[in-house]
């Protein structure tokens, strides 16, 4: 294979919608997938939506909005995703779910198809064990959200082969995104740095040292971010984030990186920020609300 010309993702949620919207805007065909119709609508929904913002914004023509909308396919079964050049798997941050995945799609896709999945942590080489081509199986993570955000982590397994890189680097240069070639170790470099921040504001919030919104004022003022610690985590997802602490304490030893006990009860009750109404912030108003 020469080029990329297709794209299947599998996962048509946050960022699998995100994904397909970038790819569509890129100019390549795509086939969008989940596991029922109603989440497929629901993206597509989603694409559509976020690119009429776009137009509104001055960032992209209406005419650009129109070929993009047109690229896209609602991909019903796996089966539909057999021609694809490249397909991401852009499921919940599960390595179980990831590798069912794998085992059904993988006797679908043509020979020489990429895969790759859009882990933010999960060690690459041992997924790529869990299918039948490990030398075309790479990490390409996206930043959330992937329309707005330009930076994307490439990140070999053991088995991935030149041609495979070089393809995948070639797609995201397409895309106008910047990329950074991230080692095969717990979380890459983003979540390696960003996590174990986010885990010790919440630690800060544990033991007393400050409220929600006095730990989010003084890291968007103190350390001029744009967003706090805790509002970003509310905006990943508090699963996600226990899932990647969970990752780092596990494979690197290390106690710095052991979840805090906060983080790990507010996703036992199931607030789990914005997907779910409440986190740090209680959703579920007009203005967000600190839940402490």
């Amino acid at each position: 294979m020469n080029e990329i010309k297709s794209v299947g993702v599998i996962g048509a949620g946050q960022m699998g919608n995100g994904i397909a919207h970038v790819a569509a805007l890129g100019g390549y065909r795509v086939a969008l997938h989940d596991i029922s119709r109603d989440r497929i609508q629901s993206g597509l929904a989603t694409i559509t939506g976020n690119m009429s913002r776009q137009v509104a914004s001055g960032r992209i023509e209406d005419a650009e909005r129109k070929a993009a909308v047109e690229r896209i396919n609602a991909a019903d079964n796996l089966d539909d995703l057999s021609e694809m050049d490249l397909v991401i798997e852009a499921a919940t941050e599960n390595e179980q779910v990831k590798k069912k995945i794998y085992a059904q799609v993988c006797p679908l896709l043509k020979p020489e198809a990429l895969l790759a999945t859009n882990t933010s942590s999960l060690s690459i080489t041992r997924l790529a064990a869990a299918t039948d081509r490990p030398e075309r199986f790479i990490g390409i993570h996206f930043m959330n959200p992937v329309p707005v955000m330009d930076f994307v982590e490439l990140v070999r397994g053991i088995a991935t082969v030149d041609e495979t890189f070089n393809l995948a680097k070639a797609f995201i240069d397409r895309l106008g995104k910047v990329t950074a070639v991230a080692e095969d170790f717990p979380a890459f470099i983003v979540n390696r740095i960003l996590l174990p921040m986010i885990n010790e504001a919440i630690y800060v919030l544990y033991e007393g040292v400050g409220t929600v919104e006095a730990i989010d004022v003084a890291m968007r003022l103190g350390a001029n971010h744009k967003m706090g610690p805790l509002q970003l985590a509310d905006f990943i997802g508090l699963d996600t984030c226990l899932s990647i602490m969970q990752v780092l304490h596990d494979g690197l030893a290390d106690s710095k990186y052991r979840p805090c006990p906060l983080l790990v009860k507010y996703v036992e009750a199931g607030w789990l920020g914005r997907k779910a109404g409440r986190g740090f912030y209680d959703y579920r108003g007009e203005v967000p609300v600190p839940t402490r």
